[in-house]
């Protein structure tokens, strides 16, 4: 049952004693609040690496030619690697259990107009696996699809900033779009996350690409991703497989840098988890050992506090008072304040975040924060450990016979 003569007389103890509750609640709130900016901190840099990988699937391989540096089997260095489709073909039939998904590209700028509209934009020729790869999200319509390839139709898929730019007063889907004096069916609309430079592409068929643009049957760029039941270790290992593959049937040194290289995602996700797993130990321990300040600050204080309030004591167990009523005013003025500090701490941590996350960004920390639930234990182990360190001295002290107490200097 609530106790107003009990609450009174917190508040008026509280009241009393400000400079000494002042401490105690500064204690708790800096813990707090340096608790929070650091596990703010470590979550903003994680947001950070996370939104570096979000634009692409992260067991994707990027291969790329370039020209040799090197010579090797009788032939000169400053030849121009070329792939094709052939190529393409090769590595989808050779490593057909390692592969997931696989595209070619083709790279090309256009100039694309609808009525009264023009601007210019990249365009990407694909097979319909880049759809995975590149993690593009249909809003309208479809992407392209192994028939288009077969048949060479002349279809493409706009971003959505495209549509935006070009078809001010009607939606694209199901329109002709011309491209550089070529019409194109617009089959799909897509969004993506890796901003307005991704949402400013276009998609068409590469069997299309080949044939109106050359004649040939060359590619820029192969993509694939690796099945992701591999682990990095397995993931990087593939890599290096399919990088000697490739120099072997194009005769490159196995030394040459710059005529076959691959990109393998793993590699960089491997050194981002390890990153962020030694990031996360690290902000772990010194929050822990904030924490640790915290509870001996506490500890501290109450043990200073009960020693204080012995006369004090002493004059409530001569006037009938029972040692649980002593030991509960204690802990309850204890636990009152290391609340309230708490929350205050809270309160400016996330205010601390807020306010210095603009200028954050610049260092490459995005969207600093964290979880109030994590705040929120954090504070209740503060509120457990002043409870604790409070009761033990509090208990103590309620047994001690009044004429002691009132004795103690």
């Amino acid at each position: 049952m609530f106790d107003l003569d009990l609450w009174r007389e917190i508040f008026q103890s509280i009241n009393k004693n400000r400079t000494r509750s002042l401490l105690s609640g500064f204690t708790v709130a800096f813990a707090i609040l340096l608790f929070a900016v650091l596990f703010g901190l470590a979550n903003g840099l994680q947001n950070t690496f996370s939104d570096a990988f979000n634009d692409d699937a992260n067991n994707s391989i990027m291969i790329y030619s370039g020209m040799t540096t090197k010579a090797n089997k009788g032939l000169q260095a400053g030849r121009r690697i070329q792939f094709k489709n052939e190529d393409y073909s090769y590595v989808k039939d050779e490593f057909k259990d390692e592969v997931q998904f696989i595209t070619s590209r083709i790279y090309r700028n256009v100039t694309a107009t609808f009525r009264n509209e023009k601007s210019s934009y990249s365009v990407r020729a694909v097979h319909p696996d880049h759809q995975y790869l590149e993690m593009t999200i249909m809003d309208q319509g479809r992407y392209i699809n192994e028939l288009d390839v077969q048949n060479h139709t002349k279809v493409a898929v706009i971003g959505r900033l495209v549509e935006e730019d070009l078809f001010l007063r009607t939606t694209a889907l199901g329109k002709y779009i011309n491209l550089d004096g070529i019409p194109y069916k617009v089959v799909g609309v897509f969004s993506d996350d890796g901003g307005d430079n991704e949402e400013r592409l276009i998609y068409m068929p590469i069997s299309t690409a080949q044939r109106l643009y050359g004649n040939t049957d060359y590619v820029d760029q192969i993509n694939l991703t690796y099945n992701p039941e591999m682990n990095y270790d397995q993931a990087i290992a593939f890599g290096r497989t399919l990088t000697n593959k490739m120099k072997n049937r194009f005769d490159v040194a196995e030394t040459d840098q710059r005529a076959i290289r691959i990109q393998n995602m793993a590699e960089g996700t491997k050194a981002v988890g390890q990153m962020t797993t030694a990031l996360g130990f690290i902000i772990f321990v010194i929050g822990f050992g904030t924490l640790i300040a915290g509870v001996v600050g506490i500890s501290n204080i109450m043990i200073f506090i009960v020693k204080e309030r012995t006369k004090e004591i002493g004059i409530r167990k001569a006037l009938g008072a029972t040692p649980r009523s002593i030991v509960s005013i204690i802990l309850i003025e204890s636990i009152l304040i290391t609340a309230i500090a708490g929350y205050v701490g809270l309160l400016l941590g996330v205010g601390v975040l807020e306010l210095a996350a603009p200028t954050l960004e610049t260092y490459f920390i995005k969207d600093p924060s964290v979880q109030p639930s994590l705040i929120i234990a954090a504070t209740i182990t503060l509120i457990l450990a002043g409870a604790i360190a409070g009761y033990l001295p509090a208990k103590k002290a309620s047994q001690i016979k009044p004429i002691v107490a009132l004795r103690d200097d």
